[in-house]
């Protein structure tokens, strides 16, 4: 019981950038955007957090007592804002402006976005004098990483359910958050209608631009924080080049799995979490069983997209004219 426990507690933290990342492409695929540019976002968001809680210990001496708390959550989190925000800016401007292919701008988005982050963490690190290739954020983590004093006093409970970050639960909140959004207010209705057919939502006085570009941006802003959540409460504020992994594309296939529902990608996150971190409880099945164990998530996404194809039932569809630019001259 207690291995089962630990291996719930130790799952759910490696789904919430997962959680993050596909929310916000959720947001964006809704309008009508393909951005396989969110593994880049991830990434930027993380790094452009890790500069502004870099910049900030730094001005407090490397002394935790001198840190204001809120500010050194605050600081790291707009940073991180700011940077996905910045890329969503760039996909936009490229995708719905100038039309071009999403699919290219997407991959070269991704590519500039990690190149950005290896460039940024190499400099952190000459900055800090660092003997390991890492640039070291303990005490902001720390402030992330605090938990609710009573779970430990709750058995079984509150390991399980109250012995997690901020960022954990804000995810969950943002998810449902965005799924009410859709689905209950006219805001949601109006954007999945630019994503299902952009020229007739143009023709019933719906901004279309607009909504691409708030969709794109805020989707970006998301995706950003699971970044950060990832360096902040997951490594413990440890940054190191390319230590991300795939995390941006499993969050790219958990929104095929979670049929485009934010609620099912909350499911899928963790699912997708335990099922990356079945591998370190497998003992004495050899390394090969082991490696074989990290491919789950996406046979499972692949089985859910061929067992979704043949129904064929609209609402587990993708919105209409993703991937597609809209030229409202051919309206």
């Amino acid at each position: 019981m207690n291995m089962f426990l630990a291996f719930l507690t130790s799952s759910i933290p490696i789904g919430v950038p997962l959680l993050y990342g596909s929310t916000g492409e959720i947001v964006t695929e809704k309008s009508g955007h393909l951005n396989l540019g969110i593994p880049g976002i991830m990434y930027g968001g993380s790094i452009s957090g890790v500069i502004g809680a870099f910049f900030y210990e730094a001005s407090c001496g490397g002394v935790l007592e001198n840190m204001n708390p809120v500010l050194a959550v605050l600081i790291p989190l707009l940073c991180s804002v700011t940077g996905s925000v910045l890329m969503g800016l760039i996909y936009s401007f490229l995708t719905v402006t100038l039309r071009a292919n999403q699919n290219v701008t997407g991959l070269a988005l991704t590519t500039f976005g990690i190149g950005i982050g290896n460039f940024f963490g190499g400099s952190l690190t000459k900055l800090a004098n660092s003997e390991l290739p890492n640039v070291i954020l303990t005490k902001t983590s720390s402030f992330y990483r605090m938990k609710l004093p009573f779970a430990d006093n709750l058995g079984w409970f509150g390991s399980l359910f109250l012995s997690y970050d901020f960022l954990t639960y804000l995810a969950i909140v943002i998810a449902l958050a965005v799924a009410f959004v859709l689905n209950r207010t006219r805001v949601g209705l109006n954007l999945r209608a630019v994503g299902e057919n952009p020229a007739t939502a143009d023709a019933a006085g719906i901004p279309v631009i607009r909504y691409k570009y708030l969709a794109t941006c805020i989707g970006s802003a998301i995706a950003g924080l699971g970044g950060l959540q990832y360096v902040m409460a997951y490594a413990n504020g440890v940054w190191s080049n390319n230590a991300f992994g795939d995390r941006g594309w499993m969050a790219i296939a958990l929104v095929i799995f979670a049929l485009w529902k934010p609620t099912m990608a909350i499911f899928g996150s963790f699912l997708f979490g335990a099922l990356c971190n079945a591998n370190n409880y497998i003992r004495g099945l050899g390394t090969a069983t082991q490696e074989l164990f990290k491919m789950l998530p996406y046979v499972v996404t692949l089985l859910v997209l061929i067992i979704t194809s043949m129904r064929k039932k609209r609402e587990h569809q993708p919105p209409q004219s993703l991937g597609l630019s809209y030229f409202r001259e051919e309206r």
